[in-house]
């Protein structure tokens, strides 16, 4: 799996947000949490940037017991596990003045 923005199936024009999800393969969890981000992504335009943390050593060095993280822009959102909900309001509130 190597780094690349993986198309919202919500559209939208414009800036759209940026979620980064930290994975490896054979992660259940980073699956779940990948699951959950594409669900939310069917309904809020956003772009999901997957990075491989065994395709970086700085990556693999602060994630390696960690993983999923998942960023929102460069703001840290979620470690292991992330909810729909969660995920749609850290975007309401990244949206908000």
């Amino acid at each position: 799996m190597s780094d690349g923005v993986v198309p919202s199936c919500a559209g939208g024009s414009g800036t759209r947000p940026r979620v980064t999800l930290y994975t490896r393969p054979g992660c259940g969890l980073c699956d779940e949490a990948e699951a959950t981000i594409r669900e939310v992504a069917c309904a809020v335009p956003l772009d999901l940037v997957k990075r491989n943390i065994l395709d970086d050593l700085a990556d693999y060095g602060r994630y390696k017991h960690d993983i999923p993280v998942i960023l929102l822009g460069d703001v840290e959102i979620a470690r292991h596990r992330i909810s729909a909900a969660v995920l749609v309001a850290a975007l309401e509130a990244a949206r908000s003045p």
